[in-house]
């Protein structure tokens, strides 16, 4: 059981329900979740359908019923729910509009981690790679305006001339504020809106890799620019297929970096995108690599989470004495997310740089270890995303997502709907993107001197 638990994802799928990495158009995974539960064909009767979406509501009521951690449903009428929602699902005309039914039921929670995932948005049984592709990119909002914060070199954006700082304003034949339109009577918490909001513009960009796609931007003197930008194969290793959680792709980055004008040696600096099993090895080899380094950086802006053990892990390679990153509690019992030194733990200064789209698992390293008072938080707010869960396969083929435990760090804070609170806030600065530079990152920098010299 606790083996169970400590694979339970952390990672926030509501950026897959709504086209993030584990999106395609997937023709073939509507096919086959038809055919595992008997129907065959592509195009089952309608009545066999009506039967399979009243599974699928009843199996998504009673689970969040029976399983969620608080048997008090965080003050929302579960009973009420069933009875204002059940007639609609049985009248519901297709798949994608029970979907929308049972992720509008789950909003009442106002918790992540309850999630819907289509299953066109899934790679079939026996497609272990996602499909789709990207160009390169990626955004925050930012006073509603869809601003680039990192572009991959040699990729279809970086060859087209936008970069970090440059304004989305249009994808294809949508304004920015179109796509986004859905949101505006939304009443999730802020940090899950951010987060959903964010990947639909992104959702919007990305698609099948050798498509095209025509984006409206403005640059550095804020002059509107057109670049058509082919969509490509994500970069990155591909993750094992874990239970129902499907392949990843994993980016992962290290470099040497200097600590500042004329200063000795370099800061070592890790940053990779999910917390999925190919990362293990490469953060034993990376912060080994760099033992001698001045001070070491963990970059996890944008990082939605994954499997909650790897948190454990890293912890374990930079403390020097026993400790614990927080404890889950469930409807019955709790786990606690130990901390035990490995050999040879990193002894030198570390910071930890998160924004508002670093959840999940990404938010418990970054709380448990900054009440262990081993690193400095530097960034922007996180999600408050931070339930472990599961994710089960529905009768019509859709995955379900939902919480089975609520998380407090070591001190006893929620983080689920609070978020993790920097050490030093710092947003992000248009200004400095344009000019090549990464505020963010030169103030992890900063803090890494200023511990050096204390």
């Amino acid at each position: 059981m606790v083996k169970r638990l400590i694979l339970a994802s952390f990672t926030l799928a509501a950026a897959l329900f709504i086209g993030g990495p584990w999106a395609q158009s997937g023709q073939g995974a509507r096919t086959q979740a038809a055919q595992s539960q008997g129907v065959p064909g592509a195009n089952p009767s309608a009545e066999n359908r009506g039967e399979l979406r009243l599974q699928t509501f009843e199996i998504v009521w009673r689970t969040v019923k029976e399983k969620h951690f608080d048997p008090a449903m965080v003050g929302a009428d579960w009973d009420k729910a069933r009875d204002t929602y059940a007639p609609r699902a049985a009248a519901a005309k297709s798949d994608k509009e029970l979907y929308l039914l049972l992720q509008e039921m789950l909003g009442l929670l106002r918790q992540s981690h309850f999630n819907i995932i289509p299953p066109e948005s899934l790679t079939t049984n026996d497609q272990d790679e996602p499909s789709n592709g990207g160009v390169g990119v990626d955004l925050r909002l930012i006073g509603g305006a869809a601003m680039i914060t990192r572009v991959e070199p040699d990729s279809s954006a970086s060859k087209a001339g936008l970069r970090p700082g440059s304004l989305i304003k249009q994808v294809g034949d949508k304004t920015v504020e179109e796509i986004l339109a859905d949101f505006a009577r939304s009443g999730e918490q802020a940090g899950i809106k951010n987060i959903r909001m964010t990947r639909r513009v992104l959702a919007a960009i990305n698609g099948d890799p050798g498509s095209t796609v025509r984006v409206v931007y403005l640059d550095d003197k804020d002059r509107p620019r057109e670049a058509t930008l082919t969509r490509e194969r994500p970069k990155g290793d591909l993750s094992p297929r874990l239970g129902n959680f499907p392949p990843q792709y994993t980016e992962f980055e290290t470099k040497r970096m200097a600590p500042g004008p004329g200063a000795p040696g370099y800061i070592g600096y890790i940053r990779f995108n999910i917390f999925t099993a190919p990362v293990i090895e490469k953060l034993k080899t990376a912060i080994a690599a760099f033992g001698d380094a001045e001070g070491m950086i963990f970059d996890l802006r944008g990082n939605p989470g994954g499997i909650g053990g790897i948190a454990t892990t890293i912890a374990g390679k930079i403390c020097d004495k026993p400790g614990s990153l927080g404890v889950m509690k469930m409807r019955a019992g709790e786990m606690r997310f130990p901390v035990f030194p490995q050999a040879n733990p990193y002894p030198g200064p570390v910071a930890v740089l998160i924004d508002g789209m670093s959840a999940s698992t990404s938010e418990v390293f970054a709380s448990g270890i900054q009440e262990m008072g081993r690193a400095v938080i530097v960034g922007e707010r996180s999600a408050g995303a931070a339930l472990p869960s599961f994710i089960q396969k529905l009768p019509t083929g859709a995955l379900f997502q939902f919480a089975i435990a609520d998380f407090k760090t070591p001190k006893g804070v929620l983080v689920e709907g609070r978020g993790v609170i920097p050490d030093v806030e710092k947003p992000y600065d248009r200004a400095s993107l344009l000019a090549g530079r990464d505020a963010q990152l030169e103030a992890a920098v900063e803090q890494i001197r200023k511990s050096r010299e204390k």
